[in-house]
C-alpha cells in the first residue's frame, strides 16, 4: 500500500516487466511456467533452503534463483504463492528488504525512482481477510503497492487455467487494472474485484468462501466414508447405494476429489483454520467449529500419508511389518477402497441399477 503522492500511473511502454514468484511448489512453479512460456522472461524466485528436487523443478519452469535483495531491486511484480503458514513471514521479508534498500544499507543496487513506484507485491495465498489486512500494514511505510489476491483451482496446465482474484486499496485502483492486464498478457486468468465497497480482503474472502464449500465438502465426504465403514463395511456400501439413487452427483464429486486430496491433505489443514477465522470475522462464530473439525480430518490424513511414506522406506527391513500406526493406515486404505468401489459401480451404470453386494 503506498502513499497517495507516490502512487504509480499505468505504464504505457511495451517493455517486458520483471516478475518474481515466491514459492516453487506445485502451484507457484506452474504459475511461473505459464508466465515464462508466455514471454515474461526468467521468473525470479528464492530457493534458499529448498531441496535439489525443488531446484530442478524451478529451473524446468523458467525460474531463476535470486536473493531477496535482488528480487526487490529488480522486480516490478512479486507474486507470493506459499503455504498459508508462511504467508506473513514472506510479506514481512519483502517489506523489510525494501526498507533496507530504501536507506541504501545493502550490497544490492537501490531501485530507481521509476521502478520504486512500480513495485507491486501480490499475496496469492489462502489466508482470511483479516490476515490480509494485517499483512498490508507491513507495507504502509514503504513504496510497495500491496495487492490482495487468491487462487481458485489447480495449477495451470496445457488444458487448464485457474482463476486469480485480485483487489487493492481504492487508492491503488490504477495499479490493480495494470496488474490485471499484465497477468492476462502473460497467460494467466485474473479477475479484478473493483467497484463500490471493494478493498483489501475481498480476494481473500473469495478464496475462503470457495474453500469452505469445496474443501469443506471433501472433509465431509472423508469423515462420513470413514464413519460409515467404522459402523460396518455393509454400512459404507449402503451409503454409496443411497447416494447413487438420491444424489448421484455427490458420488461423481467424491470419486474425483477424495483421491486427489490424500497426498496433499497437509496443505488443507492451515487453509481450513483460515476459513474458520474467516467465519468468525464475519460474525459466524458458531460455524467456525465445522472448519476446525475439517482441519482435524485433513491433519489425520496428512499424518497417515507421512507414516506411509516413512514405512515404505522401512518395509524391506521390517519384513513387511508396518511398525504400529495400523489403525491410522487402515483408515486411509479404507477411504480409498470405498472410493474405488464407488468408481467401479458408478462407471458401470451411473447408479441406475447398482445394489450393494450381498456378502
Amino acid at each position: 500500500m503506498n502513499n497517495s503522492d507516490q502512487s504509480a500511473t499505468p505504464s504505457n511502454d511495451n517493455s517486458i516487466p520483471t516478475i518474481a514468484v515466491i514459492g516453487a511448489g506445485a502451484m507457484g512453479s506452474q504459475i511461473a511456467h505459464r508466465l515464462f512460456q508466455s514471454g515474461a522472461g526468467p521468473i525470479l524466485t528464492n530457493l534458499e533452503g529448498r531441496s535439489s528436487a525443488t531446484y530442478k523443478r524451478a529451473a524446468d519452469c523458467g525460474m531463476k534463483d535470486s536473493s531477496y535483495g535482488e528480487i526487490v531491486s529488480q522486480a516490478d511484480y512479486i507474486l507470493s504463492v506459499v503455504p498459508p503458514k508462511d504467508a506473513l513471514a514472506i510479506a514481512k521479508t519483502i517489506a523489510d528488504t525494501i526498507k533496507t534498500l530504501d536507506v541504501g544499507n545493502t550490497d544490492c543496487p537501490p531501485r530507481s525512482q521509476a521502478r520504486r513506484r512500480k513495485l507491486v507485491f501480490v499475496d496469492f495465498n489462502a489466508i482470511n481477510p483479516t490476515t490480509a489486512e494485517h499483512m498490508a500494514k507491513n507495507f504502509t511505510e514503504t513504496s510497495v503497492i500491496f495487492i490482495d489476491g487468491s487462487i481458485v483451482g489447480g495449477p495451470p496446465s496445457d488444458v487448464y487455467n485457474p482463476g486469480l482474484y485480485i483487489c487493492s486499496d481504492p487508492g491503488d485502483a490504477s495499479e490493480l487494472i495494470e496488474l490485471e492486464g499484465v497477468l492476462k498478457k502473460y497467460g494467466l486468468q485474473p479477475f479484478a474485484l473493483k467497484g463500490e465497497g471493494a478493498g483489501i480482503g475481498d480476494a481473500s474472502a473469495v478464496k475462503m468462501a470457495n474453500s469452505g464449500i469445496v474443501k469443506g465438502t471433501i472433509a465431509l465426504f472423508t469423515s462420513m466414508i470413514l464413519a460409515s465403514h467404522a459402523s460396518s463395511p455393509s454400512t459404507s456400501q449402503g451409503l454409496l447405494h443411497s447416494l447413487h439413487i438420491s444424489q448421484s452427483t455427490f458420488i461423481d464429486q467424491m470419486i474425483r476429489l477424495v483421491p486427489q486430496m490424500t497426498p496433499k491433505a497437509y496443505r488443507f489443514v492451515g487453509e481450513m483454520e483460515e476459513v474458520a477465522r474467516f467465519t468468525e470475522g464475519e460474525g459466524l462464530d458458531g460455524i467456525s467449529g465445522i472448519y476446525r473439525g475439517a482441519a482435524q480430518v485433513f491433519q489425520r490424513i496428512a499424518d497417515v500419508h507421512e507414516i506411509k511414506e516413512k514405512e515404505s522406506k522401512e518395509l524391506a527391513e521390517s519384513h513387511g511389518q508396518l511398525n504400529g500406526h495400523r489403525e491410522l493406515v487402515d483408515d486411509v486404505d479404507v477411504l480409498l477402497a470405498v472410493i474405488e468401489d464407488a468408481k467401479k459401480h458408478f462407471q458401470r451404470d451411473k447408479g441406475k441399477s447398482w445394489t450393494p453386494p450381498s456378502n
